[in-house]
């Protein structure tokens, strides 16, 4: 008997990802703009143009978006509750194999962010201990998931524990990867209030954008399965 791809690929999973995580998690984030993969309009088309200039990560580009992000901040009318003189950056690393290179996405918009003014410092105490598969290259039913991701983390000692920290991503789909760093730097730091903020956020339901720039506050949960993210 044949069984397809999909299924083999679930019925693997529960013994691969045997780690033990909380029952139930909420992670607050925040986004500054939107993209769309598959959209035909000309604003998809250029949402994508703004995905890849982000994930090029240069620096002129990320200076002038970040000064949306600052703007909004500074307005009071969004990102109020992440970005202050308290505020610890973390960026998510990459793999272990590209960590000694320069081009450190997540790392540059952290900096850009401090330069601003939004935060007190960047600390890249979290780290890649094994290489996971990025979403974007892996087929739909083996994109990693939120256990593989936790695996892959870990966390060095830090002399000053802090209190406030916003993990900083360049782009969300579904937030498995902020949820996992999350969980693993709440068992570093119990006391400190985590939230997360990334740059772009993907909207690989809605067929079409409407506009580029669509700054928003959510919710990431996770429910001991999977991580789903709101709005």
């Amino acid at each position: 008997m044949t069984i397809n791809r999909s299924r083999r690929s679930r019925e693997s999973r529960p013994t691969a990802d045997a780690v033990v995580l909380p029952r139930d998690y909420r992670l607050q984030f925040g986004a500054c703009y939107v993209y769309s993969p598959k959209g035909d309009s000309e604003v998809s088309e250029r949402s994508r143009q703004l995905c890849a200039r982000v994930k090029n990560g240069s620096t002129k580009w990320l200076r002038s978006y970040v000064a949306s992000v600052h703007q909004e901040a500074l307005r009071k009318r969004r990102f109020c509750g992440f970005f202050n003189e308290h505020t610890l950056l973390v960026p998510i690393p990459n793999s272990p194999s590209s960590m000694r290179t320069s081009f450190w996405v997540a790392r540059r918009l952290a900096l850009t962010l401090q330069e601003a003014g939004l935060a007190e410092d960047v600390w890249t105490g979290l780290r890649r201990v094994s290489s996971v598969e990025r979403s974007s290259s892996a087929w739909m039913w083996e994109r990693p998931t939120v256990q593989q991701h936790y695996r892959s983390f870990a966390v060095i000692p830090s002399p000053r524990p802090p209190t406030e920290i916003v993990l900083v991503d360049d782009v969300i789909t579904k937030g498995r990867t902020l949820v996992a760093a999350a969980m693993r730097l709440h068992e570093a730091f119990p006391k400190a209030q985590i939230r997360a903020f990334a740059l772009v956020r993907t909207m690989g339901l809605i067929l079409d954008v409407e506009r580029l720039f669509d700054p928003c506050e959510g919710v990431i949960r996770w429910n001991g399965n999977d991580a789903y993210r709101d709005p």
